[in-house]
């Protein structure tokens, strides 16, 4: 019995034994494992830490990278969208409102024929002068025009001159077709229409003998968002003083292509009296200068850009000065 209890008791002090040598080996409490690798120099949990902590921190700077990156890439996105923004407003400019070219345009103009501003005699002779005419948002256009007849020789008779004058014009025109560069107008006027010249020369001198009226003409012209201006019209006056043509001596007339004809009365004075019927035309055509005619005429001018651009036109020009200021700045 003593042996069993002894036995037991040797045992028991073994096993003790036995787990305080595995305790000493495989269990280290966190103080001695710090102290000793304090001791040593290294580091094994806190090192383990220190190194999530390095790799956390080269993750956030690859972050922090990436998101430079991709605010670039979100600058540069945006400048390209409103670059491609840009573009596609300009050309609606172009090919939608800018397109309408009859509008806010002051157009200074030099030509020859009906509307600058005079025709006349044998429907060739032409007046010259200038016009200008401003185009108003709604297509219609106000203009004026002054200019004057050359000084001739008569082609009949080489002693003869032609007497020069001038001559003046105002109107109203409106033009058709406003997206095509060639518009199609209409106009209408009031001015000198019609000239002529007194078939009896005055010191060798004919007269000049012109009217006033009133003129309609179809219009084709050329005109884009360009300088370029091109027109040419033909049309047809009324003169109303022409149309009273005087076929007795006790009516009085105004139309200046009629006078009274004057003779000797025989009586050996050489006075020349009045006869009390009859009237004779001063110029060549013997029923006088006609009261309706066609006249035709061409024009050549400078437009000048809108004078009143909207914001998308103003944006457009700011654009193309800032390409035109780059290119410069290329060279």
């Amino acid at each position: 019995m003593f042996k069993k209890v002894l036995l037991a008791l040797c045992l028991t002090a073994f096993m003790s034994w036995a787990q305080d040598d595995e305790d000493d080996d495989g269990f280290v409490s966190a103080p001695a494992a710090a102290e000793e690798d304090d001791d040593e120099g290294f580091v094994s949990a806190p090192a383990g830490g220190s190194h999530a902590t390095m790799a956390t921190a080269d993750d956030e700077d690859e972050d922090f990278g990436g998101s430079e990156m991709t605010a670039a890439q979100r600058r540069e996105q945006a400048e390209r969208k409103k670059f491609e923004e840009e573009q596609r407003l300009d050309e609606y400019a172009n090919s939608e409102r800018r397109r309408d070219w009859l509008r806010n345009r002051l157009i200074f103009q030099i030509g020859m024929g009906s509307r600058y501003p005079i025709m006349g005699e044998t429907g060739m002779g032409m007046g010259l002068g200038a016009g200008l005419e401003y185009i108003l948002p709604f297509h219609f256009a106000l203009y004026g025009s002054f200019g004057f007849l050359p000084k001739g020789t008569d082609n009949d008779f080489d002693e003869w001159e032609l007497e020069g004058g001038t001559g003046y014009k105002v109107g109203l025109n409106y033009y058709l077709f406003p997206k095509n560069p060639l518009h199609l107008g209409l106009s209408f006027s009031y001015g000198t229409v019609y000239f002529d010249h007194d078939i009896i020369p005055v010191d060798n001198v004919r007269p000049l003998i012109k009217v006033n009226g009133y003129q309609f003409d179809l219009l084709i012209t050329y005109l884009t968002n360009e300088w370029y201006y091109l027109q040419f019209s033909i049309g047809m006056y009324y003169a109303p003083k022409l149309a009273n043509v005087p076929n007795t001596g006790d009516q009085d007339t105004d139309n200046p292509s009629f006078r009274k004809k004057d003779y000797d009365d025989g009586s050996g004075t050489g006075e020349r009296v009045w006869p009390t019927k009859e009237w004779v035309s001063k110029v060549v055509e013997k029923d006088g200068m006609s009261k309706t005619g066609i006249v035709f005429g061409i024009a050549i001018g400078y437009a000048l850009p809108e004078l009143f651009p909207d914001d998308t036109e103003k944006r457009r020009r700011e654009r193309e000065k800032a390409r035109e200021r780059s290119g410069i700045a290329g060279r």
